[in-house]
């Protein structure tokens, strides 16, 4: 390159175009032309000799990009130059999509330090071309795509040499090393093992892992070392994967992560260690999180910040523009940008940070409780990664602002205990009332837990109130972190608590519960002085309306049950149960009712919307049948159901449901066009019915519902053998063109034998699991190993019980296709479901209109 070679440089960004121009031009080889865009490039290069090189950055989805080729292209001075692609950092295009013809590419934080080595590789391949007639640029491309889409780090060694050749753009971007630290640098310099050497490892190139650390700008990053034999631009060369134990690296240590943070307990020092946690694990520069005072009207405050870096005079958050913007409920995310901001916000400036962010801390109303703001002075590293990490831990600082909120206020009502921060047995009574009052609107099934600690007065009399203190404080931990934030714990009075367990649709979730209980608390419980004490709990379990229609007797009822276990001696749980002429004269009436409510008109079809993970918009919906008793109003099917399919009554009532639920569906059908699927619960007495096929296509026929919008969801907990036409029926649906659903997956004990035999279109998985994601990392395991063992099998994947933003979330992050439950809508009666599905299309007409 002794002679001057004509360049062009195309890019939108003003900023992009002066470093890419002031890099070519301080070499001084190089006549530069830098245009905005094709067309402009086209009106600057008009008789002008062949170029060089074109440089063109691609940003956004790289569509401008991509056409802007095609423009150059014809192009006379254009015609025959290589091309380098140049990343914006925001840019959503990977590199592995970018079109044929690219001869290399880098990333815009990369321009300072490779965009020269970049263009004499290039160069150098051009030679090679012109002088042997054969390519050689892709087959060196090739590690580059392939590395980069897994954002993995890569380094090319010279074995003979021992010096690095290559590395791959996740290397800079995470250690924060410039190309001159870096390529020709001794790899003993960039690479440490723990137990061999780094010519070991090279020499071997065995592909196994090797425990390590990476050199970074901050001075190591730990990880695993792999190396392999590879060909590199004609020669032999060893490839060196780098896997970091950063959080901000790879995502089964970002979860491990995110497991750590939410069990970083609760109150302001609960908050600190998770903000030290995100700090530490993601390699963050800066960690802000504040708290808002929206009914006060103040100034917000900040509760924690971290920062790797000199002593500052920290600009008042009325001047901070980017913490202005997240408490208005604005999520901010710039991954290598933050500079653009500084002019608008002086921390920025101050701090000089590349990478920021910011989330507004919502809680499930989206009322802005605070803002979560992280910063590096590097770009932030892959934002598949960063992204859900940052979204969970605003979740879990928004759920800690929340209950300090909650606190703060309770406490100045005289609502909760002052010494646990549980609402006390005054609010307790008031959440129970509006509890019934809804479950009586909605036909909701849920239980009462009456804990009691076993001993607790002979504590208190050898050990002192001190130590009681510390038991008690230790069992409303416990307590927390065992059930869902829906739920509610109460201290009712000395060591008595209870607890309401919500939206149940099985017995059996609250048994598990319950179970779950009485284990944590036997756990050794270890006081300040060092001993351990063995601290177990009684536990009593009533359920409405099974066992009371009125607050006092089923808190009398759950009471009596924790005495019965006290009686079987301690450290267990009992149902309530009435006495037995009670039971059965009881269930003799609602049987006698149950056979005339459906002649009575007492049957309701309720609609439960399911709704796309990704876009929240309704997809689907379960119909869900509730009985109005005319004395004791809504009934649950929990209770009811068990009863029909003991009567025989599920038979008829199954096929009433199936019949009223397709008229309705084809209906909105009819009038929204939505293509909503449609899912009907199919008992094991219906699934054994001889005439079941010839049922539900006369129902499709009489409603005019086209068989695909039907799904017919089946149980998992019914066995194959005991229905032995099951199998032959569920083909005979499919046949129809109905699709099959797997209901309460997860909760059987033949989930694989079900999902390989069984023709299933889709599986739900039971609630029961979903509401334990931030509580049990057992259930969090599980759901995961469902959603990806349904999608190896071809499946689509419910996820049932979706009641908070963290469940959400976690469900997103893990690929679930659609999500039901009380987060997004309670099961609807036809006319409110209706009613819903008339607001959907007038707010989507709504924003239409607004775009246009």
């Amino acid at each position: 390159m002794a002679s001057p070679a004509g360049i062009l440089v195309v890019a939108a960004q003003r900023e992009l175009r002066r470093a890419l121009f002031d890099t070519f031009e301080r070499d001084g080889h190089f006549v530069v032309h830098s245009a905005r865009d094709a067309t402009h490039a086209g009106i600057l290069l008009e008789g002008r000799p062949p170029l060089a090189l074109i440089v063109i950055v691609f940003d956004g989805d790289g569509r401008e990009g991509m056409s802007g080729i095609e423009v150059l292209r014809g192009v006379p001075a254009c015609v025959g130059a290589p091309i380098l692609a140049v990343l914006d950092d925001g840019a959503v295009l990977r590199p592995n999509v970018l079109p044929a013809g690219i001869a290399d590419w880098l990333y815009a934080s990369q321009i300072e330090h490779e965009l020269l080595s970049r263009w004499q590789r290039v160069h150098r391949m051009a030679a090679r071309v012109d002088g042997a007639g054969e390519v050689s640029v892709q087959g060196q491309g090739d590690y580059r795509f392939a590395f980069d889409e897994v954002d993995a780090e890569w380094l090319i060694v010279d074995p003979a040499r021992g010096r690095l050749v290559d590395y791959s753009p996740a290397v800079a971007r995470h250690s924060g090393l410039g190309d001159h630290e870096l390529r020709g640098r001794p790899i003993k310099e960039l690479l440490a093992f723990a137990e061999a050497t780094a010519e070991q490892v090279i020499a071997e190139s065995s592909r196994q892992w090797h425990v390590g650390c990476r050199r970074s700008a901050r001075g190591a990053d730990s990880g695993e070392v792999s190396a392999r034999a590879v060909h590199h631009a004609g020669r032999d060369a060893v490839a060196l994967m780098f896997r970091s134990d950063r959080a901000s690296a790879r995502a089964e240590v970002a979860l491990g992560l995110l497991v750590r943070m939410f069990g970083s307990g609760s109150g302001d020092e609960g908050i600190a260690e998770a903000a030290r946690l995100l700090f530490e694990d993601m390699s963050l520069d800066y960690v802000a999180v504040w708290a808002a005072r929206p009914d006060e009207g103040g100034a917000p405050v900040q509760l924690v910040q971290y920062w790797r870096g000199d002593e500052q005079l920290w600009p008042g958050p009325h001047l901070q523009s980017s913490l202005r913007l997240v408490l208005s409920g604005q999520a901010m995310l710039h991954q290598a940008d933050a500079a653009r901001l500084a002019p608008m916000d002086p921390l920025l400036a101050q701090l000089g940070l590349a990478g920021f962010a910011g989330w507004p801390l919502q809680d499930e109303r989206r009322t802005v409780l605070g803002a979560l703001l992280v910063g590096t002075r590097q770009p932030l590293p892959s934002l598949d990664i960063v992204q859900p990490v940052l979204r969970c831990a605003a979740s879990r600082f928004a759920h800690a602002l929340e209950l300090r909120h909650t606190r703060e206020q309770g406490r100045a009502e005289g609502l909760l205990d002052a010494l646990t921060g549980l609402p006390n047995r005054l609010l307790f009574n008031d959440r129970l009332d509006t509890v019934i009052r809804e479950a009586n609107r909605t036909g909701e099934c849920f239980a009462l837990l009456f804990v009691d600690l076993d001993r607790f007065k002979t504590i208190n009399d050898t050990l002192g109130h001190a130590v009681g203190d510390q038991v008690l404080l230790t069992t409303t931990q416990r307590l927390r972190g065992t059930v869902r934030a829906s739920d509610t714990v109460a201290r009712y009075a000395g060591d008595e608590f209870v607890v309401i367990l919500r939206h149940i649709v099985k017995n059996e979730d609250v048994l598990r519960i319950a179970e779950k209980i009485v284990q944590v608390m036997g756990a050794p419980l270890r006081i300040d002085d060092g001993t351990e004490l063995q601290v177990t709990a009684s536990i009593g379990v009533s359920f409405f309306p099974d066992d009371a229609p009125d607050a006092d007797t089923l808190l009398k009822h759950a009471d009596e049950a924790m005495y019965a276990a006290k009686s079987l001696g301690r450290n267990n749980y009992q149902i309530f149960e009435g006495s037995a002429e009670q039971s059965t004269q009881q269930n003799l009436a609602l049987k006698s009712g149950l056979r005339h409510a459906e002649h009575k008109g007492e049957l309701r079809v309720f609609y439960q919307p399911q709704v796309d993970a990704v876009t929240e918009d309704i997809v689907g919906m379960e119909a869900l049948v509730r009985w109005e008793h005319p004395e004791l109003g809504f009934i649950g099917p929990g209770f009811f159901i068990p009863l029909a399919e003991e009567t025989g009554l599920i038979v008829s009532i199954g096929e009433w449901v199936l019949r009223a639920a397709c008229r309705h569906a084809q209906e909105w059908e009819r009038r929204f066009g939505l293509g909503l699927r449609l899912g009907v619960n199919l008992s094991a007495v219906q699934l054994m019915q001889p005439n079941l096929l010839e049922v539900v296509a006369s129902a499709l026929e009489e409603s005019g519902l086209e068989p695909a919008l039907l799904e017919m969801e089946i149980t998992e907990s019914i066995s194959i053998k005991a229905a032995p036409n099951l199998v032959e029926n569920l083909q005979g649906l499919h046949r129809l063109g109905v699709r099959i659903a797997i209901d309460d997956f997860g909760t059987g004990a033949a989930s694989l034998d079900y999902l390989r035999k069984l023709p299933a279109d889709r599986i739900k998985i039971d609630q029961s699991f979903v509401r334990n994601i931030g509580v049990d990392p057992d259930d969090e395991a599980i759901v995961r190993a469902t959603i990806e063992m349904a999608h190896r099998l071809k499946r689509g994947v419910v996820a049932e019980g979706v009641e908070t933003e963290q469940h959400m979330e976690f469900l997103r992050a893990n690929h679930c296709d659609e999500l039901q439950g009380y987060l997004f809508c309670r099961p609807l009666p036809q006319p409110a479901f209706e009613k819903l599905l008339l607001e959907r299309q007038r707010l989507l007409a709504g924003v239409s209109d607004t775009a246009a």
